[in-house]
């Protein structure tokens, strides 16, 4: 009276399954590997200021910073990332995200642009070092003394002048296809 039972399929699914899954693994840890050292990854756990021009679309910085005031005083570290150990890795891993997929999607903005918290970031910087000759500008200013950025003034120090008539290109300000200037908050053609 004894039925057969059908046999498991279970040991055949893995016999294939596992495999394909550490041919996967292997596969994606290979890429990583590979573009890891193909990016230079290492360097960017130095201070070396030639890491952040690894990539080219930085190498303007570079060249620039080193016929900068701050040249043979600060590094690009000492400017863009906290001072910290672990908030410095810690902004080394958010930007390093960042501009491996803005370089990998190739959806990052030309001329690159310094975001919002690395703005703070360098703010906190500039006056770790030079607090004591900002300290009474700052305190004269009404209201958050955080609204005037040392960078406003002084936009040469870190990485020379500017090129090019007119200093620096204004966020409120672009170009359309026809050539004329628009004011972007007011839409008044220039």
């Amino acid at each position: 009276m004894g039925t057969a039972r059908p046999p498991d399929p279970k040991p055949a699914a893995r016999g294939v399954v596992l495999p394909l899954l550490g041919v996967l693994v292997g596969v994606l840890a290979g890429l990583g590997l590979f573009t890891f050292h193909h990016a230079e990854g290492l360097s960017y756990l130095s201070t070396d200021p030639a890491a952040c021009a690894n990539c080219h679309i930085m190498q303007s910085q570079y060249d620039s910073w080193q016929k900068s005031s701050h040249h043979n005083v600060a590094k690009c570290v000492d400017c863009h990332l906290p001072h910290d150990f672990v908030g410095k890795y810690i902004a080394k891993a958010e930007n390093g995200w960042h501009h491996s997929k803005g370089f990998t999607l190739q959806d990052f903005h030309e001329p690159i642009m310094i975001k919002a918290k690395n703005a703070a970031i360098l703010q906190r910087n500039c006056l770790t070092c030079h607090g004591e000759l900002a300290h009474g500008m700052l305190e004269s200013v009404d209201g958050d003394p955080d609204e005037v950025q040392c960078v406003h003034c002084h936009s040469g120090v870190g990485h020379g002048e500017p090129a090019g008539l007119g200093g620096p290109e204004r966020p409120d300000e672009f170009e359309t296809a026809a050539g004329t200037a628009v004011d972007a908050h007011e839409g008044k053609r220039t």
